[in-house]
């Protein structure tokens, strides 16, 4: 089996040729670009490898390979009629951080959430998502002057659509609201087809089982060295499949060269590195290269759009407390740009509609939020959702601000149900796992303190597990910060970096609804 024109490394080929059997079995041929209807049996594989070895770049390449081939992607936004003879791809990840991490580098991921929920659209706008995606005829002039629309809003909603492949955001842009052409959310009843997952190793048990259930064919993309989720012994789920399932890539020199990141992750491969060492090696990182600072102070400017990552918790609520004080931030109200990490929603079993809702849009937990200002409505709360194609919402809120020594948090306002919020300005490691920053910070003073706590994980000692997902969240640069300072802020927070996006949808949970 050949690979495509893009020289891959040996495991790679291996990873990729591992791939494309199964989707050859599953009917789909992406060497002759031929398809068959389903088969019917189940598939599950993965390809595992640390930062720098080459997933993403296998991934995007199967992708292209699939789209070649006459595949149809499964993105969540809208899916029309399925025909037994189409088959289809979901690009998945976790969180919508990761999801937009790849849509950046041209993979159109969506997240696990909004393939498990389907959107239900209103039947006038539904032809018009059929006619973009090329399953129905062009709305007739008479139907698009009932819906308000006109031949040149809907050649913009085309124009977007071929660029963007999302309907929400294309229908946005010929301007309409989410609350417009979609009624609601159900649950997933029907199976897809092809599923890959990025960032697997943040994958538990039931997300798992899930995916298996809905894709006949499901290929895992993972990082053995992060970190386990939760309660889960350290194991990922990737770990437990049959070895001829495992596909590992090592890492690729050529394409980590030159980055003082990527160097100093994969230093922490090495058993006999203590930490001392590793500090001693950053201090030389950063005489060398701009691109790895040795920090005396955590910068404030930095933790309104990219958290301090942090081990303790102790640690994140004091770093959070200094910034709200550095920022002059009133105890009993948020400032616009503060940023938030959703903590999950507090809704009761008959209120389940609002749930979806809120969970389609991008509220789900550990999603990193921007404040923008209160609601219309007492207890609401109009909010960015980082990494969401149609970001800003309107939805009850409950906000907890952790305070130092105190066991229960300080509730700014709160509506008596909704979405509920922690504040952002520092975030754990285990919390910052799937997504990437520009710039990220971490607290060196907490890996030294899991250093001296001697603790290990599925057989690594944890503070080297901790600095190496903590340190590969950066995109360029890594402040590694060595003392608990924290810099003045050089200007105020602010909103007008974010972009606007989409339709703004106003989600409706009403606080007295009790």
């Amino acid at each position: 089996m050949t690979t495509p024109m893009i020289q891959f490394s040996e495991d790679q080929a291996e990873a990729w040729d591992a791939v494309a059997s199964a989707l050859e079995a599953a009917g789909v041929d992406i060497l002759e670009g031929s398809m068959t209807p389903e088969s019917g049996s189940n598939r599950v594989l993965s390809v595992i490898g640390k930062a720098g070895s080459g997933k993403t770049l296998l991934l995007a390449e199967l992708y292209k390979a699939l789209e070649a081939a006459g595949v149809d992607l499964v993105s969540g936004d809208f899916e029309g009629k399925r025909r037994r003879e189409k088959r289809t791809l979901a690009i998945l990840a976790p969180t919508n951080k990761a999801a937009s991490v790849l849509r950046s580098r041209g993979v159109p991921a969506t997240t696990i959430h909004r393939i498990l929920y389907t959107p239900v659209y209103d039947p006038e706008y539904e032809r018009i998502a059929e006619w973009l995606t090329g399953q129905g005829e062009r709305p007739k002039p008479e139907l698009l002057i009932e819906m308000g629309l006109t031949e040149a809003t809907l050649d913009r909603a085309k124009a977007f659509y071929d660029l963007h492949k999302s309907i929400p955001a294309a229908l946005a842009s010929a301007g309409l609201r989410g609350s417009d052409f979609i009624n609601g959310w159900k649950r997933r009843e029907d199976p897809l087809d092809i599923g890959f997952v990025d960032e697997a190793s943040m994958l538990d048990e039931r997300q798992f089982d899930d995916l298996r259930e809905i894709f006949p064919t499901l290929v895992l993309f993972g990082d053995p060295a992060q970190l386990a989720p939760v309660n889960q012994s350290g194991e990922m789920v990737f770990e437990r499949l049959p070895d001829e399932r495992k596909h590992i890539l090592h890492r690729i020199h050529r394409q980590a060269e030159d980055n003082p990141i990527l160097d100093l992750a994969h230093m922490l491969g090495d058993e006999s590195v203590t930490f001392e060492q590793f500090e001693r090696e950053i201090e030389k990182a950063a005489a060398k290269d701009d691109r790895v600072v040795w920090a005396e102070r955590v910068e404030s400017d930095l933790m309104a759009r990219s958290p301090v990552l942090v081990w303790r918790n102790a640690t994140r609520i004091r770093l959070i407390h200094a910034f709200r004080a550095a920022h002059s931030a009133p105890a009993d109200m948020m400032l616009p740009g503060e940023p938030l990490i959703c903590d999950g929603i507090e809704l009761p079993v008959k209120h389940r509609k609002k749930r979806i809702d809120l969970e389609a849009r991008g509220l789900i937990k550990g999603a990193q939020v921007i404040y923008l200002g209160p609601g219309k409505k007492p207890g609401f709360s109009r909010l960015h959702v980082m990494g969401a194609e149609d970001p800003r919402l309107s939805a009850a809120s409950i906000v907890k601000i952790e305070m130092p020594d105190e066991e229960e948090p300080f509730i700014p306002f709160a509506a008596r149900m909704g979405a509920t919020f922690l504040h952002g300005a520092a975030v754990t490691i285990h919390k910052a796992q799937g997504s990437q920053w520009e710039d990220v910070q971490v607290f060196a003073p907490d890996i030294y303190a899991a250093y001296r706590a001697g603790r290990v994980e599925a057989g690594i000692p944890l503070w080297k597990r901790l600095a190496y997902v903590a340190i590969t969240r950066a995109q360029h640069r890594l402040l590694w910060v060595v003392r608990a300072r924290l810099a003045r802020p050089s200007a105020p927070l602010t909103i007008d970096d974010l972009p606007k996006g989409g339709g703004k949808l106003e989600l409706k949970a009403e606080p007295q609804d009790g």
